[in-house]
């Protein structure tokens, strides 16, 4: 590969989406991916398009909850302990972000960044593929508390600041629309425009199928180094080649910030482990995806089976996937849906790429001028995708872009 006029690192749904709004405007564009495309925390997450959340993961009155969720073995988080003395300097960045001023700057970038994903599917995949891989039938929360905590009140702000409309459901709504939904689940909210895909793993794969028939290349080749050129651009050494590019989009996920560290360029990004548990013939069909606010997990009906999936673990990049984490969703689900039945199909753990704010890093490094950034999205991957492609699209193009970038700089967190 000679003089790629942009390399993409990374072929989860971000990248992907990136490469091809970059090869539909006339550029060049080589995507490389350590394995195959969408196999990351792309491939099995809850398929969440959550196009009316924009909800930070720390916001006040969530702190308090953490001693007890780490002290059950139930909890939705989980710190390895070889690992605390690691990850505690990002965690008391997550505190300092969960400051209500913080929080009502990071609700209104996400919002912005979220709100026309539906949209930008549609332009990406075209009117059939996306009625194939996505549905808008709306998300339920919901609670087994009568009363909203601090943090749900939170919620409920940021809803009412941005227009976002909800439904209040009662127990007795929740029984008429999820039959055999146990006694114990009090409350519950209808997020209507929200949506989500059947799979995760297909929409990958079919997005990468288009940008290839548009004209872009995928190699299947782990970047190890960027090393900048005198004059502009870069030389990338992988596992198995050496390659030139013009520009470099940095979308590898959690793999994002060991690529950084070597430039001196510093993102505080956290390897937050997801994971699921598809059931297979389950006894479970739902017409939507619920999600239990303090359980920290949800359901998702895939095409190819029910989707527990969730919780927070804490231990790394390299340490290896707890399964009793995955398992711990099925006792949730039967919690939830005392009759539930189904196969343990397949057990999954992925990374999320996660920063202090729930805001993720989007545009051009100020210290590298070829270098752009698309990284960070958390739990917001699948609904941030089509906007990220658009900023990094109208920026590297030298267009006006559509979406203020300044909320999404790297510069922010030099203000600690």
């Amino acid at each position: 590969m000679q003089q790629e006029t942009t390399v993409v690192v990374g072929a989860g749904i971000i990248g992907l989406c990136i490469g091809l709004l970059l090869v539909r405007a006339g550029r060049k564009v080589a995507i490389l991916e350590m394995s195959h495309p969408g196999s990351g925390a792309s491939f099995g997450n809850s398929g969440l398009i959550s196009v009316d959340t924009a909800l930070p993961m720390a916001v006040p009155g969530m702190l308090r909850h953490v001693p007890g969720w780490l002290a059950d073995p139930m909890g939705p988080v989980a710190i390895k302990p070889s690992y605390v003395a690691t990850v505690a300097p990002w965690l008391q960045k997550w505190v300092r972000a969960g400051s209500m001023d913080r929080v009502l700057a990071s609700a209104d970038a996400l919002r912005a960044l979220h709100k026309d994903a539906f949209d930008g599917y549609r332009e990406l995949l075209g009117r059939n593929l996306f009625a194939d891989l996505i549905r808008t039938s709306g998300v339920v929360q919901l609670w087994e508390t009568e009363h909203e905590s601090r943090s749900d009140a939170v919620a409920r702000q940021l809803r009412e600041k941005h227009g976002v409309r909800s439904e209040l459901l009662s127990s007795e709504t929740l029984r008429q629309m999820f039959p055999g939904i146990s006694s114990a689940v009090k409350r519950g909210i209808l997020l209507p425009r929200n949506g989500y895909t059947v799979s995760p793993a297909r929409l990958t794969k079919t997005l990468s199928e288009i940008f290839i028939q548009a004209g872009g290349d995928i190699r299947c080749e782990r970047v190890l180094k960027l090393v900048p050129r005198e004059g502009g651009g870069f030389n990338l050494i992988t596992n198995v080649g050496y390659h030139q590019a013009h520009s470099v989009v940095l979308a590898a996920g959690a793999w994002t910030k060991s690529l950084l560290d070597p430039l001196s360029i510093r993102l505080p990004l956290e390897p937050e482990r997801g994971y699921h548990l598809l059931l297979g013939d389950c006894s479970l069909e739902l017409q939507m995806p619920i999600m239990h606010r303090e359980r920290g997990f949800g359901f998702t009906q895939m095409e190819d089976g029910m989707c527990l999936c969730g919780t927070v673990e804490f231990a790394g990049i390299h340490a290896p996937p707890c399964e009793e984490r995955a398992l711990i969703l099925r006792r949730h689900g039967e919690k939830i849906f005392p009759g539930l039945k189904g196969t343990n199909k397949r057990i999954w753990m992925g990374l999320r790429p996660s920063l202090p704010d729930s805001v993720p890093a989007i545009g051009r490094v100020a210290a590298r001028r070829d270098l752009y950034l698309a990284a960070g999205h958390g739990h917001y991957g699948m609904v941030g995708a089509p906007a990220t492609a658009r900023l990094i699209g109208d920026t590297l193009m030298g267009r006006t872009p559509t979406i203020d970038p300044k909320p999404y700089s790297l510069e922010r967190f030099k203000q600690g």
